[in-house]
């Protein structure tokens, strides 16, 4: 018998709020094989180019492919680091200065394995996954962002 599970997505709609996070952390508690977590969150900052300072950035992408390399990015992190959970959520929409983007949180029986995992998902996202952001301004023009 196969059920029709709804597909987890990565994608949020606007910012990632605190309380996501937390509730996030908090059903890692029953799970006692684990012996440390990192989390890594990306926040949205009011950069200044050319003179003008950024108020949002808008994010988009082309959901399917995106969550396609997404799975990649998690299947390497799990090929090369022993894993016991692994979760990685970002925005699309607009997302203000001073509000999360990006959160990404993992989980392992050890702690070194949680501070070198998060770093590789980190640059592995940012190099790998097609999600764009349009900066904006407070003058309503715009710049599309450059991954760094």
């Amino acid at each position: 018998m196969t059920t029709d599970k709804p597909k987890k997505t990565t994608f949020i709609q606007g910012a990632i709020h605190a309380e996501f996070i937390g509730n996030s952390i908090a059903k890692h508690q029953s799970k006692t094989t684990i012996g440390a977590h990192n989390i890594f969150l990306g926040q949205v900052r009011a950069d200044e180019i050319d003179g003008k300072t950024v108020l949002a950035i808008e994010y988009s992408a082309y959901e399917e492919m995106a969550e396609q390399s997404f799975h990649e990015v998690r299947e390497a992190a799990f090929a090369k680091y022993d894993l016991t959970c692994l979760h990685i959520y970002h925005s699309l929409g607009i997302v203000k200065t001073g509000e999360i983007c990006l959160f990404v949180f993992v989980s392992a029986p050890r702690r070194k394995m949680v501070f070198e995992a998060i770093e590789f998902l980190v640059e592995e996202i940012k190099q790998k996954v097609p999600v764009f952001g349009k900066e904006l301004f407070e003058d309503e023009t715009y710049t599309w962002k450059k991954n760094t």
